[in-house]
């Protein structure tokens, strides 16, 4: 399988500050593929360099095999790219947008435009700054997936929508453009909605990519552990993955990659004892939470296998 997205020691410095440091990134040809971090992290960033609207400083990146700095035209007609925050011209009206876009794409679906618009119920004479955030969003849509690209790199696209339209948005989103083995790059906040829809994720902590590997692998490899003592309990030391721990009188609060039956001898082997284990499975944003909150401890990295 064809990789889309192909980034070699990609780099970018803002003054001093190094905002995406040699990064390497793979995304998989008909994958959803969830690019996460938290502020700051350098995912906006990453984009605008897979985009060619920021040059790196070093390495490169390459998308459906060209240099992200200079994609030709050819190229471009088969990419989309949804802003954050669905920037479009206000004075203008849906149907004028349609027609402004459509004057760059010479494979232009019309018949698919026409689906969205009548999908999301959207009047084509109304003018975009008349429309709430979620038919902004959804007007981008329309236009982003009307030149039936084989990419589509998204920035945050729910953010701001309520969660009925957001729901709706990511539905419509999925049905339209996996067909035919379309690629969606998709950075957001919202992680019950990479959970829903991605493959395979990607997170960003200060700048470096942490985690490459499928979406579940993620999240099975992280467990929440509480221990319950019958008196105050020892230190614990030598505990192989320990992403965050946390005390309060009789217990203990343990966030463990890779947990295991090691881990469990270890924890009878304290002294006291302790008199309850209870392990919890983790969803997305809970594992993504604990994993980059910023513990002192030495963070695993995550590279899964590739198909």
């Amino acid at each position: 399988m064809a990789d889309v997205i192909v980034t070699e020691n990609l780099t970018k410095y803002y003054g001093s500050k190094c905002v995406v440091n040699h990064l390497e990134l793979r995304v998989p040809e008909g994958c959803v593929y969830g690019f996460l971090g938290r502020n700051g992290a350098g995912k906006s960033t990453t984009i605008k360099m897979l985009t060619g609207m920021v040059r790196p400083d070093y390495g490169k990146a390459r998308v459906l095999g060209e240099d992200a700095v200079e994609l030709s035209p050819a190229i471009k007609r088969r990419v989309a790219y949804l802003a954050e925050g669905h920037p479009l011209y206000g004075w203008m009206s849906i149907e004028s947008a349609m027609k402004f876009t459509r004057a760059f794409y010479p494979s232009w679906n019309q018949t698919l435009f026409e689906q969205v618009l009548d999908h999301f119920q959207l009047d084509r004479k109304k003018k975009i700054k008349h429309l709430s955030k979620g038919q902004q969003a959804q007007v981008s849509l329309a236009l982003g997936i009307a030149p039936d690209p084989e990419l589509l790199i998204l920035d945050d696209p729910t953010l701001g929508l309520d969660t009925v339209v957001r729901r709706d948005f990511l539905e419509s989103l999925i049905q339209i453009i996996q067909r035919k083995g379309r690629t969606i790059f998709l950075s957001s906040h919202v992680l019950g909605d990479v959970e829903r829809v991605a493959d395979r994720i990607g997170v960003m902590v200060d700048g470096s990519l942490r985690v490459d590997c499928p979406t579940d692998e993620f999240k099975q490899a992280i467990r929440r552990v509480v221990l319950t003592f019958e008196a105050t309990p020892q230190a614990i030391s030598g505990c192989e993955g320990l992403i965050a721990l946390h005390a309060e009188g009789k217990r203990l609060e343990l966030v463990i990659y890779g947990y295991g039956d090691a881990h469990m001898e270890l924890f009878e082997s304290l002294k006291p004892a302790p008199v309850d284990v209870e392990v919890v499975e983790l969803n997305l944003e809970d594992a993504f939470i604990e994993y980059t909150r910023g513990s002192r401890r030495a963070m695993p990295v995550f590279a899964g296998e590739r198909e």
